[in-house]
């Protein structure tokens, strides 16, 4: 058994044990988090810089972008390091920190995406109070919440985590899942962090039922519109959230609540890269390429067209 005192830290997966395909790993995916990362400060920048994009809608996506920028840099960077070195390890402490904050983003991450739905639905579905209804105090107040609520949350989840003394400091994945580390566990403490991910799952159940629920009246209202132009320009604004909330949603429900094999195949590893990975990289592709007023933002902050 390896206690707090004794124990300095884990030894993560390694993607592969050639040095060669190390350096790939790490030209890939630095180039990956290069590009997650500038595409997300470019969404912040012309969200904050252009007053035609200070509404709710953009609001929120800013917060959005701001949560995928820290996602990624949770446990990236750590990844980056160790293929160039070419060593697995992370302090204990890293390891907490890592649990803490990729918890912390991931949970704020769906916590936005369940708040834009309802701004969607306000907006189409009764859109003369939304002025009154999504005001500026009213939307402070939600990300505001959904900040102090969540990382309460994640220091629940990160207490349940570490409560027990670890048998082994081999982490079967590239950064420390929480899944991989309750296999860890000495004590039967980590029922304790299961409890926490059976009252996760449920929370997110009732999460992705109420975006769903809300999604069935937007797309009942978008029928109604006479407008064929009316209609293309609110499912524009709907489409690209709800690709990445399906995304994300499918892809971390299936990590998180199948069970944990004792040896992750390289699909293990895929999956966990797509809901860590994909849904920050799709935000800015999505609503950039998608969003006719960020991209018009965007070409003015980076001095493309004079005109616009």
């Amino acid at each position: 058994m390896l206690n707090k005192t004794s124990l300095s830290g884990f030894l993560l997966l390694p993607f592969s044990d050639l040095q060669e395909f190390q350096i790939l790993y790490f030209v890939t995916f630095l180039l990956l988090y290069l590009g997650i990362v500038s595409g997300n400060l470019f969404i912040i920048a012309a969200i904050a810089l252009d007053h035609h994009l200070h509404s709710p809608m953009y609001f929120f996506l800013m917060n959005l972008a701001i949560q995928d920028v820290g996602h990624v840099s949770v446990f990236i960077p750590k990844s980056l390091v160790n293929s160039l070195m070419n060593t697995r390890h992370i302090s204990y402490s890293g390891c907490v920190a890592q649990v803490l904050f990729f918890i912390f983003f991931l949970s704020s991450d769906f916590a936005i995406l369940t708040v834009m739905a309802y701004d969607r639905y306000v907006a189409i579905c009764n859109p003369l109070e939304y002025e009154m209804i999504m005001n500026r105090g009213a939307c402070k107040q939600m990300i505001a919440i959904i900040w102090m609520t969540v990382f309460l949350y994640s220091v629940l989840h990160t207490c349940g985590t570490f409560a027990s003394p670890f048998c082994s400091n081999i982490v079967k994945q590239f950064f420390c899942e929480i899944p991989q580390l309750l296999k860890l566990a000495s004590t039967d403490l980590y029922l304790i962090e299961i409890g926490v991910i059976g009252f996760s799952a449920f929370i997110g159940s009732c999460c992705l039922i109420f975006i769903i629920v809300t999604y069935v009246h937007i797309f009942t209202a978008v029928q109604k519109i006479r407008s064929v132009q009316g209609r293309r320009k609110a499912l524009s604004t709907c489409l690209p959230h709800l690709i990445v909330a399906s995304t994300f949603v499918c892809t971390s429900s299936f990590a998180y609540l199948r069970p944990s094999p004792d040896n992750p195949s390289h699909l293990d590893i895929a999956i966990t890269l797509i809901y860590s990975v994909v849904p920050p990289m799709l935000n800015p592709l999505i609503y950039s390429l998608r969003n006719k007023e960020i991209k018009n933002s965007l070409q003015r902050l980076l001095g493309l067209n004079k005109n616009i």
